[in-house]
């Protein structure tokens, strides 16, 4: 059973600095690529930034700002969040493009979430 689990939300105050985490574990023959969305109340959940063995992705309102990356097993993944905007409050969730025992690719797994708020 594939799960994702992500950690290092809470609270900063506007121009400072969040770390999030997301393990993926369960099954796991590749890791296709991982990404952070965020949604906030009322709106549709946004792709923040991905990332792939070759590439890395970034929506437009956090580049310069955000850094995604992972570490070298490839299932833990990382978002560096910096120069923090009021904005950027909302829920914060890993996705994974995964491939799993018996070869079986699915790209429909979530973490459960982590409140990232910028408040002074």
């Amino acid at each position: 059973q594939v799960q994702l689990v992500e950690s290092g939300g809470g609270l900063a105050q506007p121009g400072g600095s969040l770390r999030l985490s997301c393990v993926a574990s369960g099954g796991i023959i590749l890791v296709n690529a991982m990404s952070w969305y965020r949604q906030v109340p009322g709106k549709r959940r946004e792709l923040v930034a991905s990332i792939t063995s070759t590439t890395t992705n970034y929506a437009d309102s956090v580049k310069g700002r955000f850094t995604i990356s992972r570490d070298s097993s490839e299932k833990t993944i990382f978002l560096q969040m910096d120069s923090l905007k009021v904005e950027d409050t909302a829920v914060y969730y890993c996705h994974a493009d995964l491939t799993t025992t018996g070869w079986r690719r699915g790209n429909d797994y979530w973490g459960q979430g982590t409140q990232v708020t910028v408040s002074s």
